[in-house]
């Protein structure tokens, strides 16, 4: 019976789920029967491994799934073509070149296609993660960059602002000053047009040839 163990995974236990699962999936073989050879050869339960496999090891491994799904159609396949024995089929799978990455070679294992596989894999997604981090950096920088432009743009707006309220403010002062001065012509005018009246209302007199005081109507 397979003891149950309560310590954490190790690197070397997630290498040999990894192997063990992708074999079996290579081989069409299920899941189920990865996870009991690997409980077998670690002193873990088929569940655990099953559990360890799904939530943390198998997103690790995507692109080393896909190829080794591409190897079992290309073995099934191959099947069906013609009788392979269990050593010719081996070869054949060695030899299969790897889409991805151009590897060829025919005196490896299946475990160490796998292997290989992972590595450029991992490779990549290094490459893939500092380009990522140089997007970051030069977004950052535009970042702060439009920041400080939205700063001056505030800075100016509010330089503005003040500006239109100084600019509005005389202009009511000028505009009350110019409606006083309207104001003041018209009394003006006003007054004058009532003295040319009281002018011309008033008797007029002349003085006649002997002195006197003569009323002109």
């Amino acid at each position: 019976m397979t003891a149950v163990r309560q310590d954490a995974w190790s690197a070397e236990d997630d290498l040999i789920l990894a192997e063990v699962t992708l074999r079996h999936i290579r081989e069409g073989s299920t899941q189920l029967n990865a996870f009991e050879e690997v409980g077998e050869r670690i002193g873990r339960t088929a569940a655990a491994c099953g559990f360890r496999w799904n939530s943390c090891v198998r997103k690790k491994y995507e692109a080393a799934i896909s190829i080794a799904k591409a190897q079992r159609q290309k073995r099934n396949y191959m099947k069906k073509q013609t009788p392979l024995t269990a050593g010719s089929g081996m070869a054949s799978l060695a030899s299969v070149e790897m889409d991805d990455g151009g590897y060829r070679s025919d005196g490896v294992t299946e475990e160490t296609i796998s292997i290989d596989a992972v590595i450029r894999f991992l490779r990549g997604w290094k490459n893939t993660v500092q380009e990522t981090n140089r997007q970051m950096k030069s977004l950052e920088k535009e970042l702060r960059e439009k920041e400080e432009e939205l700063a001056a743009l505030r800075e100016e707006n509010e330089r503005l602002s003040v500006q239109v309220n100084e600019v509005q403010t005389d202009y009511r002062v000028v505009n009350d000053d110019y409606k006083a001065l309207i104001q003041i012509m018209d009394r003006a005018r006003r007054l004058a047009f009532l003295n040319e009246e009281d002018e011309e209302s008033k008797s007029r007199f002349k003085m006649d040839a002997n002195g006197n005081l003569e009323r002109i109507e």
